[in-house]
């Protein structure tokens, strides 16, 4: 079993490498994702003693086949969110809704510019989630920034304050509502102390980011009209406001239901569709084909979703043979009762693998204590939720929102890494500062 352990981590770090230069191999990202998870799990499937030792009469087989379908169900609402998300956005998008939100930031002041998108993404993404936000601000960024050098680097701030803006909401977040639903933090806790560090993680990287924004925009580039439908006015701000609003709904009918979220995004949905299929109901026939929903799924990035497959299953085998678990404990016994090394090496792992097999990792091996570091809303919960959330942003596939930025936008890893992890990780360290100030001299 040792050795097939090493065959998988070395299948999945290969497959990483080949991932991380996809710049210079030229080979998709989303084809190398799905070769590493085929066989990681191929390697898990060859040894018939992994689970049951002393059985051979094949119900290994039926159990791995059990697994992968347990973690392919989890990974299917992760991608029907992410499809639902896209192409509400989409729908808004092709029929005018975001001009209303254009034309709220409008600026010629390309520092501005970023101030407000910064700030906007930050607290937008505490109400949806930083997936769902990313997609919107993306969106926008497209009407408001024609120049491809600038849009990465607006591009790249919206990864930072999203995933930023989402670790202080116990709603922001998919690892923050792993650890507000099993209870080890609570909403007034995480909004109470983990807001200010957050907010630190967002501005030290967007003051550093300023200065390769210099000058404004050209009148003629900066804001071009869009050629909208017919719709009216009113019609173009009821898809907005359905589509936005919907989103924001999406958290709400999961508390009311207990369905899963993407469940309330395919709510979204259906009623979005129904409402501009009533809206294109009287318009011309070319531009009822063209803006219809029907048309408009062609468009969603099935290459990113692909990836995204690839990367949660071949990381679900690194969860299922240990290795995450070990590393967890690796790291206690390492720097036992230094909270803030663990949960900040944790963070730059979940940079590296996804985050959300890291903290459920984190979750099943240290106990909630009834007092101390570990006990609710205590520091390592804390910083766990932190750090889970922010450390994604240092590598631009260490986050659910890196990931989505990096299919729309087109950013290779190289780029990012480059231009981008040094200054993300200096908002990190940041934000950690601040927290053992806030404890050490409030808490």
């Amino acid at each position: 079993m040792a050795t097939l352990t090493v065959l998988i981590v070395i299948v999945f770090c290969v497959g990483y490498l080949c991932i991380a230069l996809e710049s210079v191999t030229k080979i998709n990202k989303a084809a190398i994702a799905l070769l590493m998870c085929v066989g990681c799990w191929t390697l898990l499937m060859l040894d018939p003693g992994f689970y049951y030792p002393a059985v051979g009469d094949g119900s290994v087989t039926h159990h791995v086949l059990e697994v992968i379908e347990h973690h392919l169900g989890d990974a299917a609402g992760t991608l029907f969110f992410l499809m639902g998300a896209m192409t509400i956005v989409e729908i808004v998008d092709s029929n005018g809704g975001f001009n209303f939100v254009r034309d709220t930031m409008k600026t010629r002041s390309k520092r501005k510019l970023m101030w407000r998108v910064a700030f906007m993404t930050f607290f937008l993404s505490a109400i949806l989630d930083n997936l769902t936000t990313s997609i919107v601000m993306i969106m926008v960024l497209r009407k408001l920034v024609q120049s491809r050098g600038d849009r990465l680097i607006y591009a790249a701030l919206v990864v930072i304050s999203a995933n930023s803006g989402g670790a202080f909401s116990p709603i922001g977040d998919v690892t923050t509502i792993m650890l507000w639903i099993k209870g080890v933090i609570t909403t007034q806790g995480v909004l109470t102390e983990i807001f200010l560090p957050s907010l630190v993680s967002m501005l030290v990287p967007a003051f550093i980011l300023q200065y390769s924004l210099i000058g404004k925009f050209d009148k003629n580039q900066n804001l071009p009209k869009a050629d909208v439908s017919q719709f009216t006015k009113g019609q173009r701000n009821t898809i907005f406001w359905l589509g936005v609003g919907g989103l924001c709904f999406v958290p709400v009918f999961k508390t009311i239901t207990h369905l899963p979220p993407f469940m309330g995004i395919l709510l979204v949905l259906g009623l979005l569709w129904t409402v501009t299929e009533i809206f294109h109901y009287n318009t011309s026939e070319d531009d009822t084909m063209a803006k219809r929903v029907s048309d408009l799924l062609s468009k969603i990035d099935l290459s990113t979703i692909m990836f995204f497959l690839g990367i949660l299953m071949a990381v679900a085998v690194l969860q299922e043979i240990g290795v995450l678990t070990a590393l967890g404990e690796g790291l206690n016994e390492a720097f036992s009762g230094n909270y803030y090394v663990i949960s900040g090496i944790i963070g730059v792992l979940s940079s590296i693998v996804d985050n959300v097999p890291l903290v459920a990792g984190c979750m099943g091996m240290y106990p909630v204590a009834e007092a101390g570091p570990m006990a609710v809303d205590g520091i390592f919960w804390q910083l766990l939720a932190y750090c889970a959330g922010v450390g994604g942003s240092m590598l631009i596939i260490g986050s659910a929102a890196g990931v989505v930025v990096m299919g729309l936008e087109k950013i290779t890893f190289g780029w990012y890494m480059k231009k981008i992890t040094w200054i993300a990780f200096v908002g990190y360290l940041a934000g950690i500062l601040v927290y053992w100030l806030l404890r050490s001299l409030l808490f």
